[in-house]
């Protein structure tokens, strides 16, 4: 296999996909949703600002606050911009994914029904050539779908006279890099039932099958798995209103006893210890039910996604690596997931019968 003749391959693939009616018009209803959602982004955005604002103006009085013992109090972060853009994560996981699904289910069946790929094979280019061409023109299509639609957004926030940080055209760059492997994901899983199937037809009645099956079912599976292995819940302590304390007293001369019921703001102190410990064993209980749920949502492209791009468009206090590590299965499967398929779909096409 020669990377000049991938290449050529790659760019027929490149030039076909753009001048597909189907691939534009599926194109265009994304990027139109994209700006829809842009402009709630912006909303939010301004809103998160504003509340923002107000906090700081009462900081003293959060630190009051905390230093009475309500710890749990925290200041609102500072909002990000990512929130504009992590308004594109609904619509990447729905029209980007049909979109990237349009532009691989007749890869190859389209060569097949045209007997084409025999006259294609025909020429000096092997098969490895042929699918992994075929795979990087699909690939490279999809980059420019996100890249216009970053860019895109991103021009009308430098019109709004918002301009990002260096660090949040770090995090762009990553949401976009997260939201190409995701529709390479469905673009892969397309292209291995086209190579299986005989018909167009079949590959996206299939492909559309599993797209529906993994975006329904594995999410409930996975929260069920991480249900039964955590086990039940810890329980949250009762606030000081909700706590009666009845207190025995017992006379040292006499001897009788009276019970006396206990004000409830003497349990204050208590409660808050009480709280905290909860709240320890509350983070302990949720990452075992998230670690047991992640490894079934490791086969769910749109969940490891959803997981992936929410770390990246919300403010974090960690750094950005310790935020991706955190979330370090969802981005494996994100890897993983195309990588499989398309292993499938290259072992078929080496093998497959063209006469």
């Amino acid at each position: 296999m020669t990377a000049e003749r991938s290449l050529i391959v790659a760019a027929k693939e490149f030039s076909d996909l753009f001048t597909s009616r189907r691939f534009l018009l599926i194109f265009a209803l994304y990027l139109i949703i994209a700006i829809i959602g842009m402009a709630q982004g912006i909303e939010r955005y301004d809103d998160a600002l504003a509340s923002y604002n107000k906090a700081m103006q009462a900081a003293d009085e959060y630190r009051d606050l905390q230093e009475l013992g309500a710890w749990w109090l925290e200041m609102p972060g500072k909002p990000t911009i990512l929130y504009v853009f992590s308004s594109m994560t609904g619509t990447t996981m729905t029209l980007g994914a049909l979109l990237a699904i349009a532009a691989g289910f007749d890869l190859v069946t389209r060569e097949k029904e045209t007997r084409s790929l025999k006259t294609l094979l025909a020429h000096p280019v092997y098969r490895d050539e042929v699918i992994v061409g075929k795979a990087l023109g699909g690939a490279a299509a999809l980059g420019v779908v996100v890249g216009l639609a970053l860019a895109l957004i991103t021009a009308v926030l430098l019109v709004l006279s918002i301009v990002p940080t260096a660090g949040e055209v770090v995090r762009i760059l990553l949401f976009g890099a997260i939201s190409l492997l995701f529709l390479v994901a469905w673009f892969a899983v397309a292209l291995a039932f086209s190579t299986v199937t005989r018909e167009s037809g079949n590959a996206l009645i299939f492909t559309l099958v599993i797209f529906f099956v993994i975006s329904s079912l594995l999410p409930v599976l996975g929260a069920m798995v991480g249900d039964a292995v955590a086990g039940p819940p810890p329980q949250r302590p009762e606030s000081p209103q909700e706590v009666a304390v009845d207190v025995v007293y017992v006379s040292s001369s006499t001897g009788e006893s009276s019970v006396h019921r206990a004000d409830s703001r003497q349990q204050v102190p208590a409660w808050n210890e009480a709280l905290r410990d909860y709240q320890e064993v509350l983070a302990a209980y949720t990452e075992k039910k998230r670690f047991a749920t992640n490894v079934i949502t490791l086969l769910s492209p749109q969940e490891s996604y959803q997981t992936v791009a929410d770390i990246i468009s919300a403010p974090q206090k960690r750094s950005l690596p310790e935020s991706l590590g955190s979330v370090w299965a969802g981005i494996v499967g994100l890897i993983v997931f195309p990588s499989v398929f398309f292993a499938a779909a290259y072992g078929k096409f080496m093998r497959m019968d063209i006469r």
